[in-house]
């Protein structure tokens, strides 16, 4: 369906030659192929309309994905939640389910600009935008998330490990495919899980430096079975710790590990001086420190409150 583009309420500073609204993927496919690279999908818009208007975008036509029914639900089965692209990141802050299942999403989702933008930003969107920080992006890293994407040619499954590319770019082409589906296993017990944001005021803000981590511990022997820890912005794309998780992995639970840890993340990520975030230096210290935070929140989140010192005697 077209609409008419003068009459939205965002219209005002974008130069567009037409905006549609289709009602089945199968629509929004074909419009995007006729028009060969000079139309792209948007998810809610709140990236992509501000990046028309500073013309860091070019396109002359729009795809808008709200009036396709089945791509705004929450569904858990077999232990894997699944979120459909069309997700607001108001649906993800009212969903007990996901509250209990993926805590970081909802911290995440929680943390997303204003009311507002929550009501109309999609957790897709989000995804696709590729920032480095990105609130969805950084906890669904962490919990090991895949996308579903299709195109006329068929569709693929692209792990979020695989998924950013640089820094707003990532593996879907939004002039020729869309995103529709992001799955992750569902927190199990003995795992615990957060989302911690450094920023200069709780809202409205780009942070600082974030943090989602997710653990699985073996309480029995006092250790850690598993980490991740994805951190942003602190490289080009989203970014996972991976050695610090290795190092991790199987080591004692006690003050020493999580201050070995947040070293070695701090080692790690190569952040950038900036007039808004601070410089590198500064930086990376708060890295040991949020690591450290992140790491001790999801030991209580799992049921291992008592940190003690190193005792393997």
């Amino acid at each position: 369906m077209i609409c008419p583009f003068h009459q939205l309420h965002w219209e005002s500073g974008v130069d567009l030659q037409g905006y549609f609204r289709p009602t089945t993927l199968e629509e929004a496919l074909e419009i995007l192929d006729a028009h060969r690279g000079r139309a792209r999908v948007i998810a809610g818009g709140t990236d992509v309309i501000p990046q028309l208007r500073r013309k860091e975008l070019q396109a002359d036509f729009l795809v808008d994905l709200a009036g396709i029914r089945g791509m705004g639900g929450i569904v858990l089965r077999d232990g894997i939640m699944s979120l459909g692209a069309m997700v607001t990141h108001s649906q993800i802050c009212a969903s007990a389910l996901l509250r209990e299942k993926a805590l970081p999403v909802v911290e995440g989702a929680e943390a997303l600009g204003s009311p507002q933008i929550r009501n109309i930003s999609t957790i897709g969107g989000n995804l696709v935008s590729g920032q480095p920080a990105a609130d969805s992006s950084l906890p669904l890293l962490a919990l090991k998330a895949s996308v579903r994407v299709i195109s006329l040619g068929g569709e693929r499954t692209i792990p979020l490990s695989e998924f950013f590319q640089d820094q707003g770019q990532t593996s879907v082409d939004p002039r020729r495919e869309i995103l529709t589906e992001i799955s992750f296993p569902a927190l199990r017990e003995h795992q615990g899980a957060g989302y911690l944001r450094l920023s200069k005021r709780n809202a409205l803000s780009l942070p600082i430096l974030a943090l989602a981590v997710v653990i699985t511990i073996d309480p029995s022997r006092r250790r850690f079975e598993e980490v991740a820890l994805a951190l942003g912005p602190v490289a080009p794309i989203p970014f996972r710790a991976v050695r610090t998780e290795a190092m991790l992995k199987g080591a004692a639970i006690c003050r020493e590990t999580l201050e070995g840890a947040g070293e070695m993340a701090s080692e790690e990520c190569n952040p950038r001086s900036s007039l808004l975030r601070g410089s590198a230096e500064y930086r990376k210290e708060m890295v040991k420190v949020l690591v450290r935070r992140g790491l001790a929140m999801a030991l209580a989140r799992a049921g291992f409150s008592a940190i003690g010192d190193r005792d393997d005697g």
